[in-house]
């Protein structure tokens, strides 16, 4: 049994503390923009970071799952500030949002995420990567107008597309070289010859591409000064000064506003918004999990729930469960969620302890680590493997990454189950009424269960029937017929004889109507 135990922690060491750390890299500049652009103090989306690692992770029975400050949220956390006047007011938002969400999943709201198509999901996987790397490209040549964590189409009368060809106008040579350099590292880091290596094996590439980019930047400041990464293109922790005490970042929230129904308003708005994301990021984790484990997701909102009455609490943002950090984490070989608590742990230790370190590591470096994962979640095999699917789960799959890319998260993935949906009920519409013929002899048959939604399938097969044919209609197989096909089957049985066809019913022991049962 020692054995047994000594080898799983052995095994834990080797894959979930080396992700930790990718995690950790990749959070830690999310963390910062995402409270940025949310109008909040930076180290509340640090405090959210550490809670989602270490609180959430611990209570998640998700193995890979990584929450923390979601994008997604920051408009809603920009209004809500300005509305309520106050960001403690804010805060007491967040934690009654945490309550409503232990609620919801005692409720088993986390039902509604099974209803999200695969396609979708696997749609939604390619549109981050690809958001990934269109984001990632003008902080790649020290541009960084746009800020770390930004997923939306527009911002600030920009958009993505504007903010890549803007960037070349910004280029950053050292910046330039850094990205390139952080990228090759990982692409051969990755590669069999090498990870033969102990060292390869243990050490994060990630971390080393951040060595290497500090290492860089200071070579171009003794030796190369036109080629210094400067101040502003660097990891911005100013909020950490040294003169103040860590525990002052930390702040409660304040309750007094509790009957002003703005609040609720708010609450209610961040619970909903918060859940669905978590339960599509979940989906999505389960789908990247190599070992396909399930996740129960009524269990998830609750320990998003506390999550959130935890980092209201303390003064952090909204958490959510986050498919970049997510991602991230699986692609660096996490198998158990030790690697999102550790991750939590290390934001924590950081900052606290290193925040100057921190502000050497040039975004340049960051972004090189993004745009590998970005290239990885949207590779080209995916789009094969969906093409060769059919249009039915491939178009789906193209609506949802254009819609994402166009808009944001949740309405690119609403856009792209509407699309979900129209293929399903076109399929429904082919298979559930089925007719054959020999001469003039039909057989018209329902092979499932027949809804109102069939209707006109089964109109139009009624008017192909020639005159002077004998046709069955044969329910025997459906266990539900709708009364709108049971009117529809009458009206043609009573206008049948105009035409001398004769219609005959096969009678059903499983249809709950008077049609099928007795003739």
């Amino acid at each position: 049994m020692n054995t047994q135990l000594s080898n799983r922690l052995s095994s834990t060491l080797v894959t979930d503390l080396p992700s930790s750390v990718v995690v950790f890299l990749v959070a830690l500049p999310l963390c910062l923009g995402i409270a940025l652009a949310s109008g909040a103090p930076l180290f509340s989306g640090i405090i959210a970071g550490i809670v989602g690692g270490v609180v959430v992770g611990a209570l998640s029975q998700s193995p890979l799952s990584v929450s923390g400050p979601a994008a997604g949220l920051t408009s809603i956390v920009v209004a809500s500030i300005q509305d309520l006047g106050s960001f403690s007011v804010f805060l007491s938002c967040v934690v009654l949002a945490g309550v409503l969400q232990v609620a919801f999943g005692f409720l088993k709201a986390g039902v509604i995420g099974h209803f999200v198509p695969v396609a979708v999901i696997k749609g939604m996987l390619a549109a981050i990567g690809l958001i990934l790397i269109l984001k990632q490209l003008p902080h790649a040549v020290g541009y960084d107008v746009d800020f770390e964590g930004d997923e939306s189409f527009m911002h600030n009368g920009k958009n993505t597309f504007g903010d890549i060809i803007e960037a070349f106008s910004f280029f950053t040579p050292g910046a330039v070289i850094i990205a390139l350099i952080s990228i090759v590292i990982l692409l051969l880091w990755d590669k069999p010859i090498l990870k033969q290596y102990r060292f390869f094996q243990l050490f994060p590439g990630a971390l080393f591409v951040v060595l290497a980019g500090i290492g860089l930047n200071f070579l171009f400041k003794n030796n190369f000064p036109n080629l210094e990464v400067q101040s502003s293109h660097l990891v911005n922790f100013s909020s950490n000064s040294e003169t103040t005490r860590f525990i002052d970042f930390f702040s409660l929230p304040d309750f007094s506003q509790l009957a002003n129904s703005k609040v609720f308003i708010v609450a209610i708005t961040l619970a909903l918004v918060a859940s669905l994301e978590t339960l599509l990021n979940i989906e999505a984790a389960d789908k990247l999990d190599p070992f396909k484990r399930i996740t129960s997701l009524d269990h998830e909102l609750k320990s998003q729930g506390v999550g959130n009455i935890v980092s209201g609490l303390i003064g952090g943002l909204p958490v959510t469960s986050v498919i970049v950090r997510t991602s991230a984490n699986v692609a660096s070989g996490a198998k158990s969620k030790a690697s999102a608590i550790s991750h939590g742990f290390l934001l924590l230790i950081a900052v606290a302890l290193i925040p100057s370190f921190l502000q050497l590591i040039p975004l340049a470096s960051l972004a090189g680590i993004l745009l590998v994962l970005g290239y990885k979640l949207t590779s080209v095999g995916l789009f094969k493997e969906m093409f060769k699917k059919g249009y039915g789960q491939f178009v789906p799959f193209i609506v949802t990454i254009v819609a994402i890319l166009f808009s944001d998260l949740l309405i690119g993935v609403f856009i792209g189950i509407l699309v979900g949906i129209f293929f399903v009920l076109k399929t429904n519409f082919k298979s559930a009424i089925m007719l054959v013929n020999d001469g003039d002899n039909f057989l018209l048959k329902f092979t499932k269960d027949v809804s109102f939604l069939n209707k006109a399938s089964l109109r139009k097969s009624f008017e192909s029937i020639p005159n002077n044919a004998s046709l069955i209609i044969d329910g025997s197989n459906a266990q539900f017929i709708d009364q709108d096909i049971i009117a529809t089957v009458e009206d043609f049985k009573l206008s049948a004889p105009t035409k001398n066809i004769d219609v005959q019913i096969k009678k059903s022991n499983r249809a709950q109507n008077f049609y099928f049962k007795n003739e």
